[in-house]
């Protein structure tokens, strides 16, 4: 199954916005926070980059950081879901923790542009729109704890520290958004097939029918 089947992607870029031009926006947005960061990113910037006048992104958005906190949370939604989806699933701890990073690493692979902006721009976040998405990975990281737990309760897993290994394998995941290059030899399934492979060796699991 590849990445866009596993976490139900779009083929209309951030179709879940509309009218037509607030989701032009939005994606101009995504771009230019991406490229130039947050803070040095102008409203007349976006709204230049979406073929409209600086007049017009306030119809639609009161402010530059009400555009983040959109692109923020639709982008932790999807990635919540990912993993719960995952943590939800019928298997083993290990098939599990592997649909789980498998669809993950390929969407921060094959939406590293956007989960750049969604990843390291939190602390651009106002303090009430922050406390929403630190909430919001807080479930993502209950998410991918529980399956571990599981692994170690069921004998798949060594693993002594879960939450410090939960936390090494979010931020293994999420880093793919920072290097990822669609002109590099693997595909985002690929890197996403690799980083489950690593992961299951991280937590030490053990091939089927070895446990007791």
């Amino acid at each position: 199954m590849s990445a866009a089947e596993e976490t139900g992607v779009e083929e209309r870029p951030w179709g879940e916005v509309s009218p037509d031009a607030a989701r032009r926006l939005l994606i101009a947005a995504v771009e230019a926070f991406a490229e130039r960061g947050y803070h040095a990113t102008t409203t007349r910037d976006i709204a230049g980059r979406a073929g409209m006048s600086p007049a017009a992104l306030y119809i639609h958005y009161k402010t530059k950081e009400e555009l983040l906190h959109r692109i923020s949370r639709i982008g932790h939604d999807k990635a919540l879901a990912i993993l719960r989806t995952a943590a939800d699933g019928e298997g083993t701890a290990a098939e599990r923790l592997a649909a789980a990073v498998r669809s993950f690493v390929g969407w921060h692979a094959a939406h590293h542009t956007t989960a750049r902006v969604v990843q390291y721009e939190l602390d651009a976040l106002g303090e009430e729109h922050r406390t929403e998405i630190v909430a919001l990975r807080r479930q993502s990281d209950a998410a991918v704890r529980e399956i571990i737990n599981d692994g170690v309760r069921a004998g798949e897993f060594a693993v002594p520290d879960v939450p410090g290994t939960t936390l090494a394998v979010l931020s293994l995941c999420i880093d793919v958004a920072r290097w990822f290059n669609v002109a590099g030899h693997r595909t985002p399934d690929e890197v996403g097939a690799l980083y489950a492979d690593l992961v299951l060796r991280m937590v030490g699991a053990r091939p089927q029918g070895a446990q007791k």
